[in-house]
């Protein structure tokens, strides 16, 4: 039997959708696109599982879930307290060691997108 290892990532890139966020007028009076890349360190895996069973494994679907659900659950002001609500989510799900997370607003300005990138746990 094979006993092979190697540090296992998930990742989502590109995630798009409308939030409440943000301290201008227009910020508040509607929602906005954000986009949400995120990676999650399960540690050291089997490169392959002991089966082909989801339940044995981070589903994909429901990290996605649970990006877009604390992401448009209410207005929050600040990047920064966003990305830190969603990394502390990420963090407690079960296996997850390490959370990378990049929030984006993407029409804020005309030239260019706004971005804040954080990093926790284990890497």
């Amino acid at each position: 039997m094979n006993h092979a290892a190697g540090t296992q990532i998930l990742t989502l890139t590109g995630l798009r959708f409308n939030a409440n966020l943000g301290i201008l007028d227009r910020e508040k009076a509607a929602p906005q696109p954000i986009r949400i890349d995120a990676e999650l360190s399960l540690g050291l895996q089997p490169l392959a599982p002991r089966d082909d069973d989801i339940g044995h494994v981070l589903d994909y679907r429901r990290v996605r879930q649970i990006i877009i659900d604390e992401c448009t659950s209410g207005h929050v002001n600040l990047l920064e307290s966003l990305i830190g609500q969603l990394a502390n989510r990420l963090m407690q799900l079960p296996g997850v060691r390490g959370v990378r997370v990049k929030l984006a607003k993407l029409e804020i300005f005309d030239d260019c997108e706004v971005a804040i990138r954080v990093e926790t746990g284990q890497w």
